[in-house]
């Protein structure tokens, strides 16, 4: 088996375990979907996300375009590309507006809405703005009045957001969607909206350990399950999301939730339920031998992310020798963490030899995704 088949045989194989760790009766709904082409080279394929769709049971997800080359004048071109897309989905699809605050953003809201979007996309890091920005008024105003969710980029790259958002949310009672677990401002946030209903947090991050300080800061029903494609990628994020609530202690009905079961009622327009206690970890106790994989692995993924063409400071390495412990009781969990590691090493390896640029690419994300599955599995005691 070459290279890029064994990736491919190890991320088959987790996402079956994923489907296999689904509580009875969930209807997933990915809440934070890209569709397009972004200036930094990502794309998201219709048919792709389609198919990822179909594969991991995710009944419906909310889409919105990415930054995309055409994005002037007031992302018209790809919001209608959006909307195109859903309509060929047969519902699969919910389309949200993405605006710019520079260009005629009520006016594109209330254009692209009319013509059958179902919410709004604001990101303050890549148009520059913050959450202070008077420019917003009419536009929470509008989505308070028409019942339809914003969500807004909560993750890298921004200053601390939460006194901004909740003073935009005192005076417009709209939904609101805070991206990437809030991770920006995480504590602020939760201490702004943690008794709020109409304020939710998305599960897109990279780090496991975001989402397990995100379950003990806010209840269950404030937290919906997303990946972030085409940046999160299957199996990782359902996994993800799998592991750490049932570590963090949530029960059946509350993952039920939190993979789907509040994000339907965003999306068909119910109002939200009353709001559970949140019930996470204060501390987490963890193996040494997870915890130094965890750490060599978030050092990597920096290199990876970067696009080194090889693991110049050995940290994989690392990880791998850490995966060698012997007579530690977590054996079994660290072979399972090892077979990953050893294909993501091959993987970087081939990304590195080649001259073609695209495959380089390809290679180095696949990588990438085979090195978040292994940090996962570390941080979730495998």
């Amino acid at each position: 088996m070459d290279t890029i088949d064994q990736a491919n045989a190890i991320l088959a194989e987790y996402s079956a375990i994923a489907l296999d760790e689904l509580p009875v009766g969930a209807d997933v709904i990915d809440v934070h979907t890209h569709l397009g082409l972004d200036i930094d080279g990502m794309v998201g394929d219709l048919d792709e996300l389609l198919e990822i769709q179909r594969a991991h049971r995710i009944s419906r997800s909310f889409v919105f375009c990415l930054d995309e080359p055409d994005r002037h004048p007031a992302f018209r071109a790809a919001n209608d590309r959006t909307l195109d897309f859903a309509a060929r989905a047969g519902g699969a699809l919910v389309p949200f507006v993405r605006l710019d605050l520079t260009e005629g953003p009520l006016e594109e809201a209330l254009r692209a809405l009319e013509r059958g979007a179902k919410g709004i996309k604001l990101h303050p890091r890549a148009q520059r703005f913050l959450p202070d920005d008077p420019r917003l008024e009419p536009i929470f105003e509008l989505a308070a009045d028409r019942g339809v969710p914003i969500l807004i980029h909560g993750g890298r790259g921004l200053p601390p957001i939460a006194d901004g958002l909740a003073r935009l949310m005192d005076r417009h009672d709209a939904t609101l969607i805070i991206a990437h677990a809030g991770i920006v401002d995480l504590a602020a946030l939760a201490e702004r909206f943690a008794t709020r209903p109409r304020v939710y947090f998305d599960t897109s991050v990279w780090s496991p350990l975001d989402l397990i300080d995100l379950y003990r800061l806010v209840s269950p029903q404030q937290i919906l399950y997303a990946s972030d494609y085409p940046y999160g990628r299957q199996p990782n994020s359902l996994l993800m999301v799998l592991r750490t609530a049932r570590q963090s202690g949530l029960d059946a009905d509350a993952l039920r939730a939190i993979l789907g079961g509040t994000a339907a009622r965003i999306a068909d327009g119910l109002d939200p339920l009353p709001l559970s206690p949140p019930r996470g970890l204060a501390e987490v106790t963890h193996p040494v031998t997870f915890a130094r994989i965890h750490q060599y692995l978030s050092m990597a993924a920096t290199a990876l992310w970067l696009r080194q063409p090889r693991d110049t400071f050995g940290v994989l390495g690392l990880a791998l020798n850490a995966c060698d412990e012997r007579n530690n009781g977590y054996r079994e969990g660290a072979e399972r963490i090892r077979e990953v590691l050893l294909a993501t090493q091959d993987l970087w390896s081939l990304a590195g030899d080649s001259e073609d640029e695209e495959f380089q690419r390809r290679a180095t994300r696949g990588a990438f995704r085979l090195l978040h599955l292994a940090n996962i599995l570390a941080v979730t005691n495998a």
